[in-house]
């Protein structure tokens, strides 16, 4: 007998599971997603729900928000050019601001030219796309951010992911591929759910080896890793390595957009081949001066590099003297493993009762059994404050069960 769903039905139950577990959570007072925050304040903290907290969930590394050179040269471009632009960038939309952004942008990270677009997200999707085909292969690491996963898909290549970090894994990926087509490899510098590295210089030399590109996802490395903050390239001691170094100007940078940055020639094919730079709104002027400027503050001011480093140092080891798993981070992106979905709610909810602004990540973000708190630390916080969220969030592992009580 054939059953008749409604069109409601058909829609929905794909995700029922995903609804189930919204409407338990919220009647439990453990959903914690898109809650406001009211005001940032200095130290690291936030206001939500009129109480002030520790805020261990942002991704600002480098305490840039609300630096009064940023805001001053945000509103100066406000001030010449108003919130918007009234357009794309090839029509209407371009501004002095976004020439010299690219430009800073460029000379940040030691390459000849850089193209910015509205997003990260739309940074990967469009740029994958455009330079991949049907008879090309792109290979991808197991645990890249979604944006890279969905550009590999939209682009219509051949798409080959290897094993997390597992270079040889990489090497037989590419050489059972032909040699008559493109070849690009893709890699999240640091990886957002885990905080671990990817081993960039032996990945330069399988991708000179078997004659394929390079794009770097530099998210959460830039400001984050180098002794000046440029990224993975100056980690490792590298020089100018990459193909196409791709990052975001919403995380360590306090605004909004990613970008690319690369040769005159990659960068002049995609200003007139990606559509998420020929069909999108250019970024708001306020915004792109802020970024800009952010870039400037990162060079003059480097011992918040310095601060950033020592920070997560003592939050990676004190939560690890606790008894936690933290996997293999190695930055300010520190996974707090809870094993299940409620024990990460649990420890959260513990958390932000206790002052500790934290965000549970559970499957299918992350592998059943590896529902974590992904917890941040950054430049803001002072080493006292990180002491009592490491307390908090231990006695948080033990009321949920993580650790023994």
């Amino acid at each position: 007998m054939n059953t008749i769903t409604t069109k409601e039905e058909r829609l929905y139950q794909r995700v029922a599971p995903l609804f189930e577990l919204y409407e338990s959570a919220k009647a439990n007072g453990t959903y914690f997603y898109n809650r406001p925050i009211q005001k940032f304040l200095d130290g690291g903290k936030v206001v939500v729900n009129g109480k002030v907290m520790g805020m261990y969930a942002s991704y600002g590394y480098l305490g840039l928000l609300n630096h009064p050179r940023i805001n001053a040269a945000a509103q100066r471009e406000i001030d010449k050019f108003g919130t918007g632009t009234h357009g794309v960038r090839t029509l209407a939309g371009t501004l002095p601001i976004h020439n010299e952004l690219e430009r800073t942008i460029a000379d940040f990270k030691h390459a000849e030219d850089a193209i910015t677009y509205s997003s990260g997200y739309a940074t990967n999707l469009s740029v994958i796309s455009t330079l991949l085909g049907r008879r090309d292969y792109v290979f991808s690491d197991k645990l890249n951010h979604a944006s890279i996963v969905d550009g590999c898909a939209l682009s219509g290549a051949q798409f080959k992911r290897f094993r997390h970090r597992d270079m040889k894994h990489l090497e037989r990926r590419l050489k059972d591929a032909p040699k008559d087509v493109t070849k690009l490899v893709i890699a999240d510098a640091v990886f957002s759910m885990d905080g671990d590295i990817i081993d960039l210089p032996s990945m330069v030399d399988l991708c000179e080896k078997y004659d394929a590109w390079l794009m770097i996802d530099e998210a959460h490395s830039v400001g984050v890793l180098g002794k000046t903050g440029r990224g993975i390239e100056e980690y490792f001691g590298l020089g100018d390595v990459v193909d196409l170094k791709m990052g975001t100007l919403s995380k360590t940078i306090p605004s909004v957009g990613g970008y690319v940055a690369s040769t005159n020639k990659m960068i002049e094919m995609l200003r007139f081949t990606s559509r998420a730079y020929i069909f999108s709104a250019a970024l708001p002027p306020a915004q792109a001066a802020a970024a800009n400027e952010a870039f400037k503050v990162i060079l003059d001011e480097p011992e918040r590099i310095e601060k950033l480093n020592a920070n997560a140092k003592q939050f990676i080891s004190g939560l690890q003297a606790c008894g936690f798993n933290t996997l293999d981070t190695e930055t300010a992106v520190v996974p707090v493993i809870c094993g299940s979905v409620e024990k990460a709610l649990l420890a959260t909810k513990y958390a932000h009762e206790n002052g500790v602004f934290v965000l549970p990540v559970i499957s299918p973000a992350v592998p059943p059994g590896l529902e974590r708190l992904r917890a941040t630390v950054t430049a803001a916080h002072d080493p006292e404050e990180i002491d009592r969220a490491i307390e908090v969030i231990h006695q948080a592992g033990k009321k949920a069960g993580v650790l023994p009580a």
